[in-house]
């Protein structure tokens, strides 16, 4: 479809020119930790506990696995019948606010953030809904001009006031309700009686079936595909492109999309097709008119930001383009400056619309959107809480191959000589080869340390760091890289490792991250290293869990 074409249709769309209705982000190391999870899980306020003890009585597959198939849109896949009867039960609340529909691989969260940021910036009343939580699950519903986590008396009032409906719903639906649909359906039940304008929604699962899915054209300001990669493959079906197919599920009938990429030329086909076929226009952040330019890094506040550029060219009679120089980004590497220019595409979208966007509340969302557990250092003062002054300690969720990639090429963008030890743990439904086949290509890679944490508060979907070992250990035979074992931080093998890798048998997290310290100090006190905390966001939430404790 032609671009003026793309952009008469844009204009054309129902409820087009709306305005805003108020004016105005090779040494190696391996620690094998006894076979004992790190709990994850944060006590909720007495406030909150009907509503979590509610919660923990509904099936939640983020503790036991997503059943094969259930992301498609297949016999196999989930139901949304029953969630439409459900929001249909509580008066349709999806209706009355426009949403933003994310779906992708990776990024929908930090897309999310970017966009939900711009949207306040301009002064817009914002309700963003996305998972997985980090320490409480009060973070998948945000709201108020910061974008603040709902609190705990907002939550379980709104939730107690509709309880008996759910109750009902639920009853009818012979317990066959989810965890995830009961939370989507009190988040979308709460914008609306917060009478929020926008809802940016991130889909849990795929799209085709996921409990989000339930929007129609008429609710739907725009759908946003960050990218396709091989995530939950099992569940949404077997292939990249059986995953495509899923997450092109959310695209609705003349409602434009917007495309992150970059994707694989038949990938982006299957998705174009479908968006033609539901007359949607499509605008792309990776199309040849646009750039986006990472210059550098500094740091602001004792915290690292990169300096980008952010060039967009789609029509500019429509005021759908933009240029962004020297933007500052809290979220780090080329994978976040991509996400940053989806949502500056997505915002120009909306703009093209008829909502007020100026290029200053673009520029001021941008440079405010933050995300716990996505490429997060911690401060000199949280470093020296955990009892590690001095030491520079970065924590990333990354738990693919492609955000392991992502994750390095960040680190080597702003920290080219610095040593790293990682500290790893993973559920057990991830490629733990893939991954480690990423991350061993770090060329000053000093220490991989592999631990155990719970998952979603529970040892069902955690990998034992034996059966860790055993991945990393295969992925080092590909990379000729030699290792040696070690069974205290004070081990003679280290001393007299020279060139060698060393496999370090000992403990907790805590444990793997204090002989990470150990191995970074350890010439001549050299602190030129990064402890980087990887493999999933619960060993994320463990660190700051530690924090708080």
């Amino acid at each position: 479809m032609k671009i003026r074409s793309i952009v008469r249709l844009l204009t054309a769309l129902p409820h087009s020119r709306q305005r805003n209705p108020i004016v105005a982000a090779k040494s190696m190391t391996f620690l094998d930790a006894p076979r004992r999870a790190f709990s994850t899980a944060l006590p909720e306020s007495q406030e909150l506990k009907e509503f979590t003890d509610y919660m923990e009585k509904l099936n939640n597959y983020e503790k036991t696995g997503v059943p094969k198939g259930a992301g498609t849109d297949s016999d196999d896949g989930f139901d949304l019948g029953r969630m439409r009867r459900l929001l249909h039960n509580l008066g349709n609340p999806q209706s009355k606010f426009k949403a933003v529909h994310i779906s992708g691989t990776k990024g929908k969260g930090s897309t999310a953030a970017f966009l939900s940021s711009i949207l306040r910036a301009e002064g817009f009343s914002v309700g963003c809904y996305s998972s997985p939580h980090i320490r409480t699950i009060r973070e998948r519903i945000t709201l108020g001009p910061g974008g603040e986590p709902v609190s705990a008396k907002a939550l379980s009032s709104h939730f107690l006031k509709i309880k008996e409906l759910i109750d009902m719903t639920v009853e009818l639906e012979e317990g066959q309700l989810t965890q995830f649909e009961i939370l989507t359906a009190v988040a979308f039940s709460l914008f609306a009686e917060e009478k929020v304008h926008f809802a940016v929604i991130e889909a849990g699962l795929g799209g085709a079936r996921d409990a989000t899915n339930v929007l129609t054209s008429s609710d739907l300001a725009a759908s946003i595909i960050t990218n396709i990669g091989t995530d939950h493959l099992a569940a949404l079906g077997g292939s990249l492109e059986s995953i495509a197919v899923a997450k092109s599920g959310i695209i609705k009938e003349q409602r434009p999309l917007v495309l992150g990429g970059p994707f694989l030329p038949h990938i982006e086909r299957i998705i174009r097709d479908k968006a033609l076929s539901m007359r949607s226009p499509v605008i792309s952040a990776s199309d040849p008119g646009n750039r986006s330019v990472l210059k550098g890094f500094s740091t602001a506040c004792d915290m690292p930001r990169q300096l980008c550029d952010i060039l967009l060219l789609i029509e500019r009679d429509l005021q759908l383009f933009i240029e962004l120089f020297d933007v500052q980004l809290r979220l780090l590497g080329s994978h976040q400056l991509q996400n940053a220019a989806t949502a500056t595409c997505a915002a120009l979208c909306l703009r093209g619309q008829g909502w007020k966007l100026s290029e200053r509340s673009i520029r001021v969302g941008l440079e405010c959107a933050c995300l716990l557990g996505r490429s997060q250092f911690l401060t000199s003062k949280e470093a020296e809480m955990l009892g590690f002054p001095g030491a520079t300690i970065l924590l990333d969720g990354a738990h693919t191959k492609e955000s392991a990639q992502a994750l390095l090429t960040m680190i080597k963008m702003a920290f080219p000589e610095s040593r790293l030890v990682l500290v790893v743990a993973m559920a057990n439904d991830k490629d733990h080869l893939g991954f480690a086949r990423v991350l061993l290509s770090a060329g000053c890679l000093e220490a991989v340390c592999l631990t155990e944490i719970d998952i979603a508060g529970e040892r069902f979907r955690t990998t034992s760091s034996s059966s860790l070992k055993e991945s990393w250990i295969q992925a080092c035979g590909e990379n000729g890289a030699d290792f040696l074992e070690c069974k205290t931080v004070k081990d003679e093998l280290i001393e007299r490792r020279c060139t060698k890798s060393i496999l370090f048998m000992e403990g907790s997290l805590m444990a793997s991250i204090k002989f990470g310290n150990h191995i970074l100090t350890a010439k001549s006190g050299s602190k030129n290293g990064i402890i980087v905390v990887t493999g999933s966001l619960h060993i994320v939430s463990a660190v700051l869990g530690s924090l708080e404790g």
